[in-house]
C-alpha cells in the first residue's frame, strides 16, 4: 500500500487561493496517474482533477475548470492542486489518490491508494 500525505488545506475567504500538496512514499508512483477528489459534509466523494504519469495530460471537473490546476513533480514524488477563486461550495475534505493506470481516469474505483485527506474551508 502506497502512503500518500496531503498538506496545504486551511481556512480561506471566498476568492482566495490555496495550494494542496500530496507527497508519495514510493518512486514508482511516477509511473501512474494521480488524482484529487473531495467530499463535502453529507455528500458523496467527487472527482476534482487528474493528471497522467508524465504530467502532460490533465483533466478537471467542470465545477472547478478554469479555477483549479493539477500538476506533478515526479522528481519529488509530489502532486499539487492549485486552487484559485475559491468559493464556499469548494468547502470539503480533499483527498489525493494514486491510480492503477498511467492514463487519466475519473472513477474512484480506478484509484488504489488514498491519503487521509486535508480540510479546505472557504468562508463567504
Amino acid at each position: 500500500q502506497v502512503h500518500l500525505v496531503e498538506s496545504g488545506g486551511g481556512l480561506v475567504q471566498a476568492g482566495g487561493s490555496l495550494r494542496l500538496s500530496c507527497a508519495a512514499s514510493e518512486r514508482t508512483l511516477r509511473n501512474y496517474a494521480m488524482g484529487w477528489f473531495r467530499q463535502a459534509p453529507g455528500k458523496e466523494r467527487e472527482f476534482v482533477a487528474a493528471i497522467d504519469w508524465s504530467g502532460i495530460s490533465t483533466y478537471c471537473a467542470d465545477s472547478v475548470k478554469g479555477r483549479f490546476t493539477i500538476s506533478r513533480d515526479n522528481a519529488k514524488n509530489t502532486v499539487y492542486l492549485q486552487m484559485n477563486s475559491l468559493k464556499p461550495e469548494d468547502t470539503a475534505v480533499y483527498y489525493c489518490a494514486a491510480s492503477s493506470w498511467n492514463y487519466i481516469t475519473t472513477a474512484s474505483t480506478n484509484f488504489r491508494s488514498w491519503g487521509q485527506g486535508t480540510q479546505v474551508t472557504v468562508s463567504s
